[in-house]
């Protein structure tokens, strides 16, 4: 890890569990600023203070932007999730589902997926699709099942046939 992301990590540990105030966003916007301003990962890293700081209408650019540059898979992954779940607070709920349902399908075995299919739940609830967001809550969860996978998984298809 480079002595920028260290410096980025350290901000956010230092914030953590804390409410991101405007002293944590300057620092973060200050290390940022190292790079070029359409740097990926600076832009990454402005959009999440932001949307910490309840400023989401200032995040979704940057998280635009960086998703447009190009970010490694973890990042990608994340700024997905966060994007979608900014969207869906600020009612854009079909651009939200649209995102995270991309994401889903072209990245099934993401270390991220059950965060991904959490949010495509959430998605599916806020417009109006609550079935088909049970169903896909209970997939993501039938993995961890020592038992009843099977049984669980057609209830889970069943379900999101039916809120379809």
């Amino acid at each position: 890890m480079d002595d920028w992301q260290k410096r980025i990590d350290a901000v956010w540990e230092a914030a953590a569990g804390g409410l991101v105030d405007e002293e944590v966003i300057a620092r973060i916007d200050a290390i940022a600023a190292e790079r070029a301003p359409d740097d990926a990962e600076a832009a990454f890293e402005r959009a999440g203070a932001r949307d910490s700081g309840d400023l989401p209408e200032e995040a979704v650019p940057l998280y635009r932007l960086a998703l447009a540059r190009g970010l490694d898979d973890d990042r990608r992954a994340q700024a997905t999730i966060q994007l979608a779940s900014t969207l869906r607070n600020l009612g854009q709920v079909d651009e939200a589902l649209a995102l995270i349902t991309a994401e889903q399908e072209a990245h099934p075995d993401s270390p991220y997926r059950d965060a991904i299919a959490a949010m495509r739940a959430l998605a599916l609830v806020s417009a109006g699709r609550p079935e088909e967001g049970v169903g896909v809550a209970i997939l993501a969860l039938v993995e961890h099942m020592p038992r009843y996978r099977r049984s669980m998984t057609a209830y889970a298809e069943e379900i999101t046939r039916r809120g379809a």
